[in-house]
């Protein structure tokens, strides 16, 4: 695959990131009933809710940056960490659980393509897939 193509791949990937992160940021900002209910059933108090909306803006608009793409990437992993432990502990379903693992790969899929100097860091060859 040629580069341009690689890298186009990687900034859709990265924009769908970015675009959930906001959704999911506005979704814990807004409150609906669905957000209060899951923080009522994950035993979360509801004032968090806000404070983690900001975190996951700010995470995702220094995703977005690509210049800070890579710290970005870093730190919606560790939010997404959170995510997982949290449905983990409260036993939710399969998927609840993984979604978030899934989400990360798609995030760091976008960053690796975007990124020129992190495929260099971190090669893939295709022997090795």
């Amino acid at each position: 695959m040629k580069t341009g193509k690689i890298v186009w791949t990687g900034r859709i990937l990265s924009a769908l990131v970015f675009l959930f992160m906001l959704l999911d940021a506005g979704s814990h900002i807004a409150k609906p009933a669905p957000v209060v209910e899951a923080f009522n059933r994950l035993n979360f108090p509801l004032d968090l809710s806000a404070p983690l909306g900001i975190i996951a803006i700010v995470c995702a608009i220094v995703y977005a940056i690509p210049q800070t793409s890579i710290l970005g990437a870093i730190l919606l992993t560790g939010y997404l960490g959170g995510a997982v432990a949290t449905h983990f502990r409260a036993r939710d379903p399969l998927f609840d659980t993984v979604f978030p693992i899934i989400f990360g790969v798609l995030a760091w899929s976008g960053v690796y393509l975007r990124s020129a100097p992190l495929r260099t860091l971190l090669p893939i060859a295709k022997n090795q897939i």
